[in-house]
């Protein structure tokens, strides 16, 4: 890139074009040269806005997280209308976009990136995982309050399941991501002991 040319957001320029990487080449294909020829600027453009890569890697990491904060109030704002199972699909859907399946696996990758990610959100997991559990416990919760759940489910323990059974369903990047029936049948797998049939 010729010198005194400016970027227009520069970071955020940075992040589209590693999230390209992550979904044309992996977590394995992520690294500092791929994402600025990937962005078309010279190497020392990430440097003037990051410490390090695992700087950049926590910075992208983050913005995800901060998305899911949007998809809480929303899915929260949900409750008590609707069915359960439908909300917590549609919610599944959204939190597994492509993009976000490829930063749970590069979270995974690099035990530098998880060091660093729980230095500033000391919670026990993996990150963005750990805060996707977090937002559905909180969704079961209000249900629970509002009588559509069973007042003794444990809603943490169905969150974990939800997570794990979703993050397992979307995790091949090969075959790509499910039918909406398949996160469906898992949903209602999850919550038929704690949920009202008719509120399923």
């Amino acid at each position: 890139m010729p010198t005194g040319v400016a970027l227009r957001d520069a970071r955020r320029q940075l992040f589209d074009a590693a999230e390209r990487v992550l979904l044309r080449d992996g977590a394995n294909g992520l690294t500092s040269r791929a994402v600025t020829e990937e962005a078309g600027v010279a190497k020392g453009v990430l440097h003037r806005h990051f410490a390090d890569f695992d700087d950049f890697l926590v910075e992208l990491v983050r913005e995800r997280i901060a998305r899911l904060d949007v998809s809480a109030a929303d899915l929260r704002g949900s409750a008590g209308t609707g069915t359960v199972a439908g909300h917590l699909t549609a919610a599944l859907i959204d939190l597994f976009d492509p993009v976000t399946a490829a930063v749970v696996s590069l979270i995974i990758f690099r035990d530098e990136l998880r060091t660093r990610l729980r230095q500033t959100r000391p919670a026990p997991g993996v990150p963005v995982l750990t805060q996707a559990a977090g937002m559905i416990s909180a969704y079961l919760r209000d249900e629970c309050e509002m009588g559509r759940i069973a007042a003794d489910a444990d809603v943490d323990a169905l969150a974990f399941s939800l997570i794990g059974a979703a993050h397992l369903l979307f995790a091949d990047r090969e075959a790509g991501p499910p039918d909406p029936e398949a996160v469906d049948r898992v949903v209602n797998a999850v919550m038929a002991d704690v949920v009202q049939r008719r509120l399923l």
